[in-house]
């Protein structure tokens, strides 16, 4: 299938998505939101894909953000209830999303970023949260999810200036998870990927939705006790006995995520 403002490769299980118009460093407008937010919902349909990586055209941008040349133009529509790329407003995902960020990721980059759950950044990556600049607010993620990754201090003295953050800061604050060289982000992100898919898929899933929602809970005793949907559907598959039936028979397991 074609798309107008990304690309889809799809190798083995993991969804690879380009975000596609580098003469803009990637920005995203309303059209290109709606057609990630179909590519996405497609990815979390499917049974067959585990893992899914995003990424920008090109070695200067991974997203600049929203584009606001067609904000200012008047033509913009309301934003999708997906969010930007469709994905800063998916909280029903509960599949790993690696973001492999090359060049600036701003604004709404980051937010797509900050919306994965492993942030892979080249060396020539830079990330800012610019919108009080032009008399917005990071209304897509931004203002909450970052100060939920590194201390608030640290958050808010981003939030508050705007400021660029080159890699390996973001690396010693604490939202990156890796720094690479440039052009190696997206090799990179494919490595974490394989990582992943050597574990149980339900097993994942189950991690995620019990490590995010288990942040809402008002005590750790209580994120502890409960027992999250993932987690049950995971203790009642198949992989939940072929996992320690495969290290008894010191094999690798052959997980079908049923």
């Amino acid at each position: 299938m074609s798309y107008q403002f990304c690309t889809v490769r799809d190798e083995g299980r993991v969804r690879i998505v380009t975000l596609n118009r580098p003469e803009v460093l990637n920005a995203l407008h309303t059209d290109a939101n709606d057609e990630l937010a179909a590519v996405w919902d497609e990815f979390a349909a499917r049974d067959d894909l585990w893992v899914g990586i995003v990424t920008g055209a090109g070695e200067r941008g991974f997203c600049a953000g929203n584009d606001l040349k067609v904000q200012a133009s008047g033509k913009r529509r309301p934003m999708g209830p997906r969010g930007f790329a469709g994905i800063c407003s998916r909280f029903d995902l509960d599949k790993p999303m690696i973001a492999a960020v090359n060049g600036m990721a701003m604004g709404g980059g980051f937010e797509t970023a900050l919306a994965c759950d492993i942030i892979i950044a080249a060396e020539n990556a830079l990330f800012a949260l610019p919108e009080p600049r032009v008399g917005l607010i990071a209304g897509a993620g931004g203002v909450h999810r970052l100060p939920r990754s590194i201390p608030i201090k640290k958050a808010m003295g981003m939030i508050l200036t705007g400021r660029r953050v080159p890699a390996r800061e973001g690396f010693e604050l604490g939202f990156v998870t890796e720094v690479v060289p440039e052009g190696q982000s997206l090799a990179a992100a494919k490595r974490w990927a394989a990582l992943i898919l050597e574990c149980s898929p339900k097993a994942i899933r189950a991690s995620k939705q019990a490590a995010y929602r288990g942040l809402d809970e008002p005590t750790l005793e209580q994120a502890m006790r409960t027992i999250y949907p993932a987690q049950r559907e995971n203790m009642e598959s198949e992989d939940y006995i072929e996992g320690p039936k495969a290290f008894a028979e010191k094999r690798k397991p052959d997980w079908r995520n049923r």
